[in-house]
């Protein structure tokens, strides 16, 4: 059974103003996992990762990252060199790693006709913000070049996953998408965890409230690597409290190569 509403808003708050404790602790990770979430960051600025990594392996957290190559903070993008070694490390600590699709781009529609063609618009890269139809061998190549892009930079091989922008997508895109060796992934409605909503409607006390009290095992949650629009970062003030809380109640934390329905794709295919 659940824990009642009011214990949770206690825990939400006494976590939030407990940081600087946090900071120092790390809640110990159950032997095994009865109660698996699946926490997953998609890139954004970047400017938080520094910190999401440190509370990550502060918390021995694996997790899987979706990746674009979107504008940073610091004027270039998520995948050029300059994030290798931060990128590198994530591998080295047993994080999984998949496609955002390069240019972060959003299927529109589908395109009525026998060849699968879909309206799209990247949000990234030199073609961001404007419209185009692309067959879904075009689509495809921009998942690939990100898959190849973070394998170039970690040495390690993504999964043949992908999760499109906005989770937007149509029955005809999947199917062609998994043709070309790409199963997509989405999120959880509980999973959604709130760091792209407005920070003066949607404060941090009241996301780590409603992930507390919603989240249920087999989960997959979602964050990002800093998001532009929030005044009030989501990450890491929320992120700490927010994996102790869920160790608290019994949950543990696994990339999606361990997710049932994702594993024996995985271990079946390889990105092409």
């Amino acid at each position: 059974m659940r824990v009642a509403s009011k214990r949770l808003k206690t825990i939400a708050t006494a976590l939030l103003c407990a940081g600087s404790v946090l900071a120092h602790a790390q809640a110990p990770a159950p032997a095994t996992c009865a109660k698996p979430v699946y926490l997953t960051f998609d890139t954004g600025h970047m400017g938080v990762a520094p910190l999401v990594a440190d509370v990550l392996k502060r918390q021995d957290v694996k997790v899987t990252f979706f990746v674009a190559a979107e504008k940073t903070t610091t004027g270039g993008d998520s995948l050029d060199n300059s994030w290798k070694a931060w990128w590198a490390a994530r591998a080295a600590e047993g994080d999984e790693f998949a496609s955002h699709t390069y240019d972060h781009v959003y299927w529109r529609g589908d395109v009525k006709g026998v060849e699968p063609r879909f309206r799209v618009r990247p949000t990234a890269g030199g073609l961001a913000n404007r419209e185009f139809t692309w067959t879904a061998a075009q689509y495809c190549e921009n998942i690939t070049k990100a898959s190849e892009r973070i394998e170039y930079l970690t040495g390690r091989k993504p999964l043949p996953l992908f999760r499109a922008p906005g989770g937007k997508t149509s029955p005809r895109f999947l199917a062609e998408m998994k043709k070309c060796g790409y199963e997509h992934v989405g999120w959880s409605p509980a999973g959604f965890l709130g760091d792209e909503l407005p920070s003066e409607t949607h404060s941090n006390e009241k996301l780590l409230h409603e992930a507390l009290q919603n989240i249920r095992s087999g989960d997959i949650l979602l964050a990002h690597l800093g998001i532009w629009s929030r005044q009030d970062p989501w990450a890491p003030a929320v992120l700490e409290p927010l994996i102790v809380g869920l160790k608290q109640e019994g949950f543990c934390f696994q990339t999606l190569r361990q997710h049932p329905a994702y594993k024996d794709w995985i271990a079946s295919h390889t990105v092409n």
